[in-house]
């Protein structure tokens, strides 16, 4: 399926002086990510849709609405294997590799509950396991399956099969140009 970029701001889109969005990670789950897989109104359209592994990281930063040091965007999570769970995360000239285990994001009122996971990924450039690691990081935030169960009609295709994690890509280095 082809997913082009999506910008549900216009091209004059101007934030307020001394807007800053900086979700939690909780925010991230409750208010964007579990909102858009269910089809309900997000609270504000800040963040793009597109197919994130058709690119290369450095070529993101100008399709997203705003951001300086970080940009999110709702992509898809396709598997690598049809009948596997393993996701595919090659890109445009590398891939992107798991640094870490899946970390639980919980709600911090009340009880704790567990309403998603994040993960760490950098980017390589080239063709594994011959990639060269670059400073690219990617945190890439997905619902438990418990979470929401959208309803569904007969050959129709759900949002969370479509736009199914939320990603926030940032560069680890003083100077945020380059492809490295």
């Amino acid at each position: 399926m082809e997913i082009e970029p999506t910008f549900s701001a216009s091209p004059n889109f101007q934030l307020p002086p001394g807007f800053r969005f900086h979700p939690s990670d909780e925010e991230l789950i409750v208010h964007y990510l579990q909102r858009k897989v269910t089809s309900r109104p997000l609270p504000a359209h800040l963040i793009t849709e597109i197919d994130l592994y058709k690119y290369n990281p450095w070529e993101l930063p100008k399709m997203a609405l705003f951001g300086e040091d970080e940009w999110y965007f709702f992509s898809p999570r396709e598997r690598k294997y049809p009948n596997g769970e393993r996701p595919n995360r090659a890109a445009a000239s590398g891939y992107w590799k798991a640094a870490g285990s899946d970390k639980p994001i919980l709600t911090s009122c009340g009880i704790s509950k567990r309403i998603g996971v994040k993960k760490a990924l950098v980017f390589y450039t080239g063709r594994a396991p011959t990639g060269i690691k670059t400073e690219w990081i990617m945190v890439e935030y997905r619902l438990l399956d418990s979470t929401t169960k959208p309803s569904r009609s007969k050959g129709s295709m759900r949002v969370s099969e479509i736009f199914n994690a939320l990603l926030r890509l940032h560069i680890c280095v003083s100077q945020k140009h380059g492809a490295n």
